[in-house]
């Protein structure tokens, strides 16, 4: 069974610094403690509106941080050029909202076969891994395929609901959902991540699967680390998925 990588999203720490501004709690210091605690990677969203992470965040990131650094973005202009000047491991190409809370629902790849493999093709001339965030629906896996993506990103968000408002029938056949799309998108040849709502208790779900090779949390692990500090939360997080995987 192949490795499976953690990687820590770190928007809300620069959630909880901007609600006040300057430059406390820092999110390089949050990828330096999830580096230490077992982390693989740090993903950052930098969005059209800088809610959370901001230019000088990712260009801190990329310059002090030992970790890959995972560029989720929308498939924008302005988000093309920080993304080539940059130069991340990955970028993750997200639907995005001015509106939304969070982002809702998986890219609809389909629709914009016209758009992305262009920008796709940019990227990945620039030696930048692309990956792209979709719901577990065949026909988003074949177009991603056909765009020229590397990887595909499993959308967790309404299994991860289901279960945690005890809808297990719902919860179930989403993962079915999960467990084809993971089966198919790897016969197609993609890398297969999985992110979005995972807490220790839906993390095993997706760290059983075999195709799964890396999972990004972000929002529920910021949250407990309130709690219980953010080195404990990200090794117990590690611990969880280690044993799944097992």
């Amino acid at each position: 069974m192949s490795t499976l990588r953690l990687g820590v999203n770190i928007d809300h720490v620069a959630t909880i610094r901007n609600a006040r501004g300057g430059r406390h709690p820092d999110p390089l210091r949050a990828a330096k403690l999830a580096l230490a605690a077992g982390a693989d990677g740090i993903t950052a969203h930098l969005r059209e509106d800088r809610r959370h992470i901001s230019d000088l965040d990712i260009s801190r990131l990329i310059a002090e941080n030992e970790l890959p650094i995972n560029l989720e973005c929308a498939a924008t202009a302005e988000m093309l050029e920080i993304a080539l000047r940059h130069r991340p491991h990955a970028v993750c190409l997200v639907p995005e909202k001015r509106q939304e809370k969070t982002t809702e629902g998986g890219l609809d790849v389909a629709a914009g076969r016209n758009h992305l493999p262009p920008f796709i093709g940019r990227l990945r001339d620039a030696g930048i891994r692309v990956s792209l965030f979709v719901n577990p629906d065949l026909r988003q896996l074949e177009a991603a395929k056909k765009a020229g993506a590397d990887i595909v990103e499993l959308h967790a968000g309404v299994y991860c609901e289901a279960v945690l408002a005890g809808e297990l029938r719902a919860a179930q056949a989403e993962l079915a959902a999960h467990r084809r799309a993971a089966v198919a998108a790897a016969g197609m040849g993609l890398e297969v991540h999985a992110g979005h709502g995972i807490s220790f208790e839906t993390v095993a779900a997706f760290a059983a699967m075999p195709e799964v090779v890396e999972l990004n949390i972000g929002h529920f692990l910021i949250g407990e680390a309130i709690f219980d500090g953010l080195h404990a939360t990200v090794s117990r997080m590690r611990k969880l998925m280690d044993e799944a995987r097992r």
